[in-house]
């Protein structure tokens, strides 16, 4: 994943105080996008419009591996709907519809570039951890056979 700039807006806001009360319609709409952003191919067309600019339908599908046709659609629309891509339809025969990250879109991807970043930082210790703690549940494992 490319490096994507900061958005000065967010960082002022991350390096302010935590507020005291949290909106719970906020609260709701974090969750909502959460959940929405957070899935697999979502998280795969963002990174492929990302790096490789706008795309056609049929360039997507190639680009997200093991997508089927039907779920790259519902992942576009959902997508679209939520403001993070631009469906363009040119009136040509056939057509020809592409698709294109929208600042809103951009900004997500921004935000997630720093979990990748995150993951690379920390993969060992991840990997250490999971390690201990496969130790761990098969050694209780073992205990509680005997």
């Amino acid at each position: 994943m490319r490096k994507a700039a900061a958005d000065p807006a967010i960082e002022a806001r991350r390096n302010g105080a935590i507020p005291d009360e949290v909106d719970p319609a906020l609260q709701a709409l974090v969750e909502e996008i959460i959940g929405k952003v957070a899935d697999k191919w979502t998280m795969l067309v963002l990174e492929t419009l990302e790096e490789h600019g706008t795309q056609r339908f049929t360039q997507l599908a190639r680009q997200v591996t093991g997508i089927s046709q039907k779920m790259l659609t519902q992942t576009l629309r959902q997508m679209e709907r939520d403001g993070l891509v631009r469906r363009t339809v040119h009136p040509v025969i056939p057509p020809h519809v592409d698709y294109a990250l929208t600042p809103l879109g951009a900004g997500l991807s921004a935000a997630f570039c720093g979990v990748w970043i995150w993951a690379e930082t920390h993969r060992e210790d991840i990997r250490q951890a999971r390690e201990a703690f496969d130790a761990t549940q098969a050694g209780a494992a073992t205990r509680a056979s005997r």
